[in-house]
């Protein structure tokens, strides 16, 4: 393993053929000098989960990896709802407070508000003022952003890049020229650096 250290997050490790996904974006990454690191790979400070609860075990595991890392791009397509998985985003806040290169994609290029309108239906009004809300009667966040302001704000602040494109449904979890795009961005600043 040569290159750079990059983790690699998101909601990948749910699909049916999580080790597949794992091996095509190590593939794109050593193909551009970097080494990638999926959050199912064996970490040598954490070789078997006897003693205490699986989800520790992982969660350990993780963040071992990405303390071992030196930047991550995070796969931050909206999962379940319209905005990206709870464990990616906590991953790219953990990655920003160390310091580290952080980029992300995702597979989606609407804006934030149009996918939680959506996603609320019938339940999205707006108020006398004219801002959007829930049911609850809860502002929807408006920026004209890709998801929650501190998402596009903590790669922004990172000097990372936020890719977004549109791919057809059936490729949404599949598709990776958007990964491709944050790898050469990120190999390109580490050839720089």
């Amino acid at each position: 393993m040569g290159g750079m250290k990059v983790y690699l997050a998101g909601p990948d490790v749910f699909l049916p053929d999580p080790l597949g996904m794992a091996e095509r974006k190590r593939t794109i990454c050593a193909a551009h000098g970097l080494t990638g690191i999926f959050p199912v790979d064996a970490h040598p400070e954490h070789p078997d989960a006897s003693g205490i609860p699986l989800w520790l075990w992982i969660y350990r595991r993780n963040e071992a990896h990405m303390r071992g890392a030196e930047a991550i791009i995070a796969n931050l397509t909206p999962f379940r709802g319209p905005s990206a998985d709870a464990g990616t985003v906590y991953e790219l806040g953990f990655m920003r407070a160390l310091g580290r290169r952080v980029l992300g994609y995702s597979n989606v290029a609407a804006d934030f508000v149009p996918r939680t309108l959506g996603f609320l239906g019938a339940a999205a009004r707006r108020d006398a003022a004219g801002r959007h809300r829930d049911a609850a009667d809860m502002a929807v966040e408006d920026f004209g952003l890709a998801d929650n302001l501190m998402l596009d704000g903590g790669i922004h602040e990172a000097g990372g890049v936020f890719v977004r494109r549109d791919v057809p449904e059936a490729e949404r979890w599949t598709d990776l020229a958007a990964f491709e795009e944050c790898v050469r961005a990120l190999s390109r600043e580490s050839a720089g650096s």
